[in-house]
């Protein structure tokens, strides 16, 4: 069966909606929206760049998930790839960014509000948040998908697939969201750390970038060969395999420098706040021993 040419006009021309993902999409986006709406009606102030920053996850979760790179992902390796870094590092650090936990803490009656305090505060909540086991996940988990037969087994099995586009979102969640986000969530850890952690996890990406280009031209080394090899040939195979293990490597490069960039914004800014807190600490002090 051959496959039709993919450009950038197919991630448009080729959009497919799947139902429970696009479903998933507009219920999260109504929610947040409404959540927004129902804090400012009673007075009270949320930041639009947070709102700005949800709707950005949202239209990178579109993006993966009802475009065209939903359409070839299951026959061209590269797309998956991009679908692969969408989901797990782009879409949940904007989601973490606009401070959903935050808006629903704030906007949740009574008995909801305890129950995501509850859940926030359990011991699940703390094992799973707990630094190293994101770390873990996030660093581990493709080395497991792409050297066994998880991958292939989600190429032909929608349900399977669903599941693996949750796997990339969850885990890009766990690991980013006590890094880069603001919400009061278990597994923050001080600001040196964060940085620590990023900087850590840029070598794995480029060991697993070689790793996935390593692959000759006789298709030795090829990932799930009998789903691509029928579909695009060996040639086309070998080729993408290439594109998208260099783009692993480079995405994950430049995307770690920046998150890396935007935790060392928020050290200095953290550093500046406690500043200005121990300054006026230290002016009421002196007030308070100059009263007669």
């Amino acid at each position: 069966m051959a496959v039709a040419p993919f450009g950038l006009a197919s991630v448009f021309t080729d959009a497919r909606f799947p139902a429970v993902p696009t479903l998933v999409i507009v219920v999260t986006t109504s929610l947040y929206l409404y959540g927004v709406q129902r804090l400012r009606s009673r007075g009270d102030a949320w930041s639009w760049a947070r709102v700005a920053a949800w709707l950005t996850g949202e239209l990178v979760l579109a993006a993966a998930l009802v475009s065209g790179l939903e359409a070839y992902d299951t026959t061209l390796f590269g797309v998956h790839m991009v679908q692969h870094m969408l989901l797990s590092m782009v879409a949940p650090v904007f989601l973490a960014l606009g401070a959903p936990v935050t808006l629903a803490l704030r906007t949740l009656p009574s008995r909801p509000r305890r129950g995501l305090l509850s859940v926030l505060h359990s011991r699940v909540a703390r094992v799973v948040t707990f630094p190293a086991i994101p770390w873990l996940l996030f660093v581990g988990s493709p080395f497991a998908l792409y050297f066994s037969g998880w991958y292939g087994a989600t190429l032909d099995n929608r349900t399977l697939h669903d599941l693996l586009h949750l796997h990339f979102v969850i885990v890009g969640c766990l690991f980013f969201w006590p890094i880069i986000g603001v919400d009061p969530i278990p597994g923050k850890v001080s600001h040196p750390f964060r940085v620590l952690m990023l900087f850590a996890t840029m070598p794995f990406h480029a060991f697993l970038g070689v790793a996935i280009m390593t692959v000759d031209e006789s298709g030795k080394g090829l990932i799930a060969p009998t789903r691509y090899l029928p579909l695009i040939g060996r040639a086309d195979a070998v080729f993408q395999q290439q594109v998208g293990g260099g783009l692993i490597w480079a995405s994950g490069d430049i995307v770690g420098l920046l998150f890396i960039g935007v935790a060392v914004v928020q050290w200095m800014q953290a550093s500046e706040r406690e500043a200005a807190r121990e300054d006026r600490r230290l002016d009421r002090l002196e007030a308070a021993e100059n009263l007669p």
